[in-house]
């Protein structure tokens, strides 16, 4: 590990970006261009002493967990990402077709969506970033498990995550998932991520073997839906999805219709909604507040509901 070439390197990072890039607020008067050590640390999910350490040149070597967390709070390229990988030590994630790295361009757009839920998923479901609001309303996706981050599976698995839909919509949301996936796998039938996610339903939810079975495909395209909140009740969102085809990664995108009440109750949801999740960027795989723990974790986020 070259700790002195990381510690430039993150540091030069950290300078070159500015606030408003990452959708935090400038705040008090700054005395040198760039982000703060802390802003950095809340966007990675790690504690500021860690990080601290890290662009001291005496920290210990982060975790692959971690890599991808500083990628995505640096705004890193995919180049620069494996080059923070190659100063660990460690070998750069392989580039898949699928793609689980967040473009910067991409997650500059989600950060300048203050007003409405948006998230970045694969199109297999994987979640990658999510904005603050998008974690108000449906929970911080990324504050678990790998395995879990994923919403075709909890979906079917994660009885929680019905809970998010009204009892009377799951049937649709249900199909709609299944159709989704079917379009996926057949376009992709030498992929094994889609294949292995299939097999996997299959054998663990009845409801998914059905719909499977049912032979129903549909490519995952605008659609109105319903969200239960907690807080502030039921919303019905449009949503919106964007395609990024080279990267095989969508731009997920809930607004409501202004003059109904789930216009007033997103407002309300940006009040009480947000008042505990810190920072205002999005959180990727293993980003913001949503990483596990490495050496010197910082504050742990509220596990959520899901999505």
């Amino acid at each position: 590990m070259n700790r002195a070439e990381l510690a430039d390197f993150l540091r030069r990072g950290r300078a070159r970006l500015a606030p408003s890039d990452v959708g935090l607020t400038a705040g008090a008067r700054r005395r040198t261009p760039g982000l703060r050590r802390e802003e950095v640390a809340q966007l990675a999910g790690m504690s500021v002493d860690y990080y601290t350490r890290l662009e001291q040149s005496r920290g210990p070597r982060p975790s692959r967990q971690m890599l991808g967390a500083l990628a995505r709070a640096l705004r890193l390229t995919e180049d620069e990402r494996d080059h923070l990988f190659h100063l660990t030590g460690e070998q750069p994630p392989r580039r898949e077709a699928t793609g689980t790295h967040v473009r910067p361009g991409l997650l500059l757009v989600l950060d300048r969506l203050h007003d409405t839920p948006a998230l970045v998923v694969t199109d297999c479901g994987e979640v990658l970033a999510q904005n603050a609001l998008s974690r108000a309303l449906t929970g911080d996706v990324l504050a678990r498990p790998p395995r879990e981050r994923n919403m075709i599976r909890r979906f079917f698995l994660d009885t929680a995550a019905g809970e998010l839909f009204p009892p009377e919509d799951r049937p649709e949301r249900a199909r709609e998932q299944v159709a989704g996936l079917r379009a996926v796998a057949s376009a992709r039938p030498t992929d094994p991520e889609p294949a292995a996610l299939v097999a996997e339903l299959r054998s663990l939810s009845e409801e998914f073997a059905r719909l499977w079975d049912a032979h129903e495909v549909a490519v995952r395209r605008a659609s109105t839906k319903r969200f239960r909140h907690p807080a502030v009740g039921v919303l019905e969102l449009d949503c919106e999805v964007l395609v990024n085809s080279g990267h095989n990664q969508q731009l997920v995108i809930h607004t409501a219709r202004p003059g109904t009440e789930s216009y007033e109750r997103l407002r309300l949801l940006r009040v009480v909604g947000l008042q505990d999740l810190t920072p205002t960027g999005p959180t990727r795989d293993g980003a913001g507040a949503g990483a596990a723990p490495d050496p010197g974790p910082g504050r742990a986020q509220r596990p959520s509901a899901g999505r």
